[in-house]
């Protein structure tokens, strides 16, 4: 009975260990070190005075404006994170502004450390994401219009596309104050070291003439 109790005792002191978490992430890695001299903050960012605190800490101006579109996704993301507005440092939430020429497409992407939340200002987009390999890569979409509102959860790869007969406009709240993005085509195939043919072709089950045809934009 005795050694009972002692391992309940242990379970009730580790509970608050056992419950506790890391927090999330805000860069892609964090090397471990052993002299502090060579260290930075883990998310990467150092407090101001608040004293010296003021109201353009908390400010961005220039979302009223229309990013450039000729590119040729053609679609341009105006991010406001915690690199463009400072004031975001530790809250855990970012913005950002995208717009679509006719036919524009958000490509393929992710975000690491953040789930969007999605809202069409103007125009009609068709919205999607797949789940993770665990749930059988299930896609869902839908098509939104004007007020609609869909939900990217964290991590998964998703896409938007304009598929009215004008320029479109959504708002996207992000979950994080440097959600990160991953475009799988910029990674996959425009890596600044390219990813070996072999492994291209074994993975997507193609030959090396569509590995260079799909590299080809990416290398200029």
């Amino acid at each position: 009975m005795k050694a009972v109790y002692f391992v309940v005792s242990l379970l009730a002191l580790a509970s608050p260990l056992v419950l506790a978490y890391d927090p999330s992430p805000l860069q892609d890695f964090c090397v471990a070190l052993k002299d502090s001299k060579f260290a930075v903050f883990v998310n990467g960012k150092f407090c101001k005075d608040p004293k010296a605190v003021k109201a353009e800490d908390f400010f961005f101006s220039g979302l009223d404006k229309a990013g450039h579109t000729s590119n040729p996704n053609g679609s341009n993301v105006t991010a406001v994170d915690v690199n463009m507005l400072y004031g975001l440092n530790t809250l855990g939430i970012s913005l950002a502004r995208i717009d679509f020429a006719p036919n524009g497409l958000n490509p393929p992407h992710t975000h690491p450390r953040g789930t969007e939340i999605l809202v069409v200002i103007e125009g009609s987009l068709l919205v999607g994401f797949a789940t993770s390999n665990q749930d059988g890569n299930r896609l869902f979409t839908k098509v939104l219009n004007k007020g609609d509102v869909f939900v990217f959860p964290i991590g998964l790869i998703h896409f938007q596309q304009n598929v009215g007969y004008g320029n479109a406009i959504a708002f996207a709240g992000l979950s994080s104050q440097n959600a990160g993005v991953i475009t799988i085509a910029d990674s996959v195939f425009g890596s600044d070291t390219p990813i070996s043919s072999q492994v291209l072709q074994k993975a997507f089950q193609v030959d090396q003439k569509i590995i260079d045809y799909l590299q080809k934009p990416f290398r200029g």
